[in-house]
């Protein structure tokens, strides 16, 4: 009876155990598809929120950086490179100023997200993206690719080696 048991436990915990330790991986193949397919990943938006970025000049952008379970941890774990699996969304807006907020404040200081302009993601694969740094990158305006964007300036301008071609620190 307790061999029965113990198998019958066994091959119920089984399963569980590949589908979470699984699952980052699995989710990065879903999100290149996805991609790959001209549509952004189902569910980035539920990511978690690895920082904020403000960025003046030309751009007077406000964005969310999202990150999939294998990002979070590798941000907290402080790992470098970042394992194949990572997956990183720019959710940007048009920072636009509160009138609303600045009658509270009495004075002119508050900026939010306004218009939405587009998402960028990075899909980290070594093997596939060699040529990039073993990342794929991918931007989208209104929930589709942007074919006015090329995607070879984004590996260009990510050329941070020490950071493993990503901008954003983690703000825990």
């Amino acid at each position: 009876m307790r061999r029965f048991l113990f198998v019958l436990l066994a091959s119920a915990a089984l399963p569980a155990a590949i589908a979470a330790t699984s699952g980052g991986g699995q989710e990065a193949s879903d999100a290149d598809t996805a991609i790959s397919a001209g549509r952004l990943p189902a569910g980035y938006r539920d990511w978690r929120l690895i920082s904020v970025a403000h960025e003046e000049g030309d751009l007077h952008s406000i964005g969310a950086i999202l990150g999939n379970d294998v990002a979070i941890q590798a941000y907290r774990e402080g790992k470098l490179p970042f394992p194949d699996g990572t997956v990183i969304a720019a959710v940007h807006y048009k920072d636009t100023s509160s009138d609303e907020n600045d009658q509270v404040f009495g004075k002119a200081q508050s900026f939010v997200a306004g218009s939405p302009t587009n998402v960028q993601f990075m899909v980290k694969d070594s093997v596939k993206y060699a040529a990039t740094g073993g990342w794929r990158f991918a931007h989208f305006v209104n929930g589709k690719p942007d074919p006015a964007v090329p995607l070879e300036p984004c590996f260009a301008c990510h050329k941070l080696e020490a950071r493993d071609m990503v901008f954003t620190k983690y703000a825990p």
